[in-house]
């Protein structure tokens, strides 16, 4: 028996008579002896653009022909629009003859349909000119 006052002892290899267990075994870490090298850095689209470098030109061209596209987009809608008006004066008589509510329809055309024309290819256009910015700043950043 054990006395209660003394605290029990492991038991020590040999003494039981059994063999003692085997230590688990350490890890070991294996590492590169360069740790703290620097690492080639990717040249970011911004650091291109910012030195003029070709490839940096080449983003800028695709967004400036981008935005050229859509200014001749609107704008051919717009001719489209305000330039087809006289036309239809001219070849259909009876459209420069005909009254609304007491005023020529020449002039509520050019009045009340041009105006929110306007209005509209503009905002096409601002939307369309932000999404195409929106697009290269993500390419930008990426």
């Amino acid at each position: 028996m054990t006395d209660p006052e003394q605290p029990e002892q492991p038991e020590q290899p040999g003494r039981s008579g059994s063999p003692a267990p085997s230590p688990a075994p350490h890890r070991v870490r294996v590492t590169s002896p360069r740790v703290h090298a620097g690492r080639p850095r990717a040249h970011s689209v911004t650091s291109e653009i910012d030195a003029q470098t070709e490839l940096g030109a080449v983003y800028i061209r695709s967004l400036v022909r981008s935005q050229l596209r859509l200014a001749g987009l609107v704008l051919a809608l717009l001719a489209v629009v305000v330039g087809g008006l006289p036309l239809l004066f001219v070849l259909v008589p009876a459209v420069r003859e005909t009254r609304l509510l007491g005023v020529p329809l020449p002039w509520v055309l050019l009045g009340a349909v041009v105006y929110p024309v306007l209005v509209g290819l503009g905002w096409f256009y601002v939307r369309q000119a932000e999404r195409h910015e929106r697009a290269f700043a993500e390419l930008v950043d990426s």
